[in-house]
């Protein structure tokens, strides 16, 4: 099996690992770097714990705008119910991408669309040139890029345990990776704020796309009108659309439209990144200057393994 392109969730690795990590990692001036040694230390339990034939071929480090300007506009309420970011994060969030990039990896941002646009559009290329990528990400929006060429490495106690493939979508969801943005508008996603519509849960999300094909098609068959000028249809009555179901998703349509646009990733323009080892000797004095000494340590035993 070819070696994978890892495309990791940089945003998502930091918040993780500056909750998940004592705020008394801090470097020679007393400043917190617990969600920096984190996010590397999670990236690198690819390339070190992983076998030599299972390594990436390459690393890109994804970062973006904290909400794409066109998701808020279609609903005023997506992410708003975040907490402003910890000082101390924000100062951690800013030395990333040189701390990243003094790794030998490729760093991508977009002033535009999020993390998670970035990564989609990485896993196409790579998928689009033959090549298999793997995605370090804990959003669920993400499953909607897996295929049979694209996985998402699920993270256990800092090491990947496993990858997640378009079966394990299924399994978890109910509904193949191509419907991943249909089921978050109908289940909603609390993470980004999707309340979905109301009295649907995941199971009968899943029951109502895999009876009618489709967000648009759930719709129909509930009789909503999702367009102007367009007739209410005839409710197509099953065990899955019951009447208070039905009435919800009419009354809730032109709003669950938005929610599968804004669930839907988006392409950004990018380069598939040739083959590129990790730079452990860079990166031990990238990370020494920044106060990680046991990281710069370890780095360095790397680079002379």
């Amino acid at each position: 099996m070819a070696a994978a392109l890892l495309i990791a969730d940089v945003p998502w690795l930091l918040y993780r690992s500056y909750f998940a990590l004592p705020k008394s990692i801090v470097d020679a001036q007393g400043r917190p770097v617990n969600a920096l040694l984190g996010t590397v230390n999670a990236i690198l339990s690819v390339v070190d714990v992983r076998p030599a034939q299972r390594r990436p071929r390459g690393i890109v480090a994804c970062m973006g705008a904290e909400q794409a300007g066109y998701r808020v506009r279609l609903y005023p309420p997506y992410h708003a119910h975040r907490d402003p970011m910890p000082p101390e994060l924000a100062a951690q969030w800013e030395q990333a991408p040189a701390l990243l990039a003094g790794l030998g990896w490729t760093f991508s941002t977009s002033d535009d669309l999020e993390a998670d646009d970035v990564m989609f559009s990485f896993a196409r290329v790579e998928e689009e040139a033959g090549g298999r990528a793997l995605l370090m990400t804990g959003d669920r929006d993400l499953f909607a890029a897996v295929s049979e060429r694209v996985a998402v490495a699920e993270l256990r106690k800092g090491a990947v345990e496993t990858e997640i493939g378009p079966e394990q979508v299924l399994e978890r969801y109910g509904v193949p990776p191509r419907l991943v943005a249909d089921f978050i508008a109908l289940r909603g996603d609390p993470s980004d704020g999707l309340p979905g519509a109301p009295g649907i849960g995941a199971k009968t999300a899943a029951e109502l796309l895999r009876a009618h094909g489709s967000l648009e098609g759930v719709l129909l068959a509930a009789g909503a009108t999702t367009g102007p000028g367009s007739a209410a249809a005839a409710v197509r009555a099953t065990s899955v659309m019951r009447p208070r179901i039905a009435a919800a998703l009419r009354e809730h349509a032109e709003l669950l439209v938005s929610f599968k646009q804004i669930a839907t990733l988006q392409r950004v323009d990018v380069t598939r990144p040739p083959d590129r080892d990790t730079d452990f000797a860079g990166g031990a004095a990238v990370v020494r200057e920044m106060g990680m000494r046991r990281l710069a340590e370890r780095l360095e035993k790397l680079a002379t393994a």
